[in-house]
């Protein structure tokens, strides 16, 4: 049991260094092409590499749960729903602010779980309140300099992060019902219709734009989206949503680097103390003493599903 939690939170934190250095193929790559082509295309590869480990989980002979599977459909698209809101609005926010203030906003859903966690019954102790505290002041730190304005991106991000929040538990709820992997497919399959709509609708949209727009691509969505939202699903199985959007949140860390590294975005001392911050932050909510934390909802194997399959999981 605890050797899985640690699993858990090693996927969770590879997903982080993955999806915080993708903040920079997100900025890079709309320099080319809009907002919701961009997301929309790197969605698309991200379904499509999936594809393969779809098939082998077919042909392996154990018994898979068939897509058309009513609770596993709505679960897949309500969690895409809400990655379409979330990734959109991230998308059309950093056009308007840097990839480290980004990074920062967007961490504050390590806020918004617990809170929201509260309005459906889930109680949760002290270390992850304290871990919350130290994280957010470590994302201050490292993202908030002197005479910072709440830029229209930043307020773009901070709705972004209550969405995030929401996905983050709607990612908890399905993941212990129903099998990860066609989770991930789904919700990439949803967020990329949906998203390809409205760059149909309100973008200009040309081939050697995309060709260019190219690389940006394949890591948004080969890596971004293929490996780091499939590892999330895949971890949260065997975490409690509160703490694993603690571990998530360090995305803002690394986007931070990524930013000084690729866009000359400065990283000063009082980043680095920040970084420090975030990380007591992660350790806190997970070696705290832990008083009998209620998960998101029941287990599953007291569920009565609607199939009647015994319960299985970005």
């Amino acid at each position: 049991m605890r050797s899985q939690a640690l699993r858990a939170d090693l996927l969770m934190l590879i997903t982080a260094m993955i999806w915080g250095s993708g903040f920079v193929a997100q900025r890079v790559g709309m320099d080319d092409i809009g907002p919701f082509l961009f997301t929309g295309l790197r969605f698309t590869l991200g379904a499509l590499a999936l594809l393969p480990l779809l098939l082998w989980q077919s042909r392996g002979g154990a018994r898979t749960e068939p897509f058309l599977q009513r609770g596993l459909l709505v679960g897949g698209v309500l969690m895409g729903v809400a990655l379409t809101l979330g990734i959109n609005l991230q998308q059309v926010g950093l056009l308007f602010t840097s990839v480290t203030n980004s990074g920062f906003i967007t961490g504050l859903y390590v806020i918004v779980v617990p809170l929201l966690g509260l309005c459906i019954g889930q109680r949760t102790g002290a270390g992850t309140w304290l871990g919350c505290a130290l994280a957010v002041a470590g994302m201050a730190l490292l993202s908030i300099g002197d005479g910072f304005q709440v830029a229209p991106g930043d307020w773009i991000q901070l709705v972004g992060a209550v969405v995030w929040g929401l996905h983050v538990l709607l990612v908890g709820v399905f993941v212990s019902r129903h099998d990860a992997i066609r989770l991930a497919f789904l919700q990439f399959v949803t967020c990329a219709i949906a998203s390809l709509l409205i760059a149909l609708a309100l973008e200009e949209i040309h081939l050697e734009a995309i060709l260019r727009a190219g690389p940006s691509l394949i890591y948004g969505g080969v890596f971004a989206v293929g490996v780091g939202y499939t590892l999330q699903v895949v971890a949260q199985r065997h975490a409690i949503a509160s703490h694993a959007a603690i571990i998530l949140s360090l995305e803002a860390v690394f986007a931070a680097i990524a930013g000084a590294l690729f866009l000359d975005e400065s990283l000063s001392l009082r980043g680095y103390l920040g970084c420090g911050l975030m990380f007591a932050g992660m350790l806190a909510a997970q070696l705290w003493p832990k008083t009998h934390p209620q998960p998101i909802s029941p287990d599953p194997a007291n569920l009565p599903l609607a199939d009647g399959r015994a319960p299985a999981q970005h």
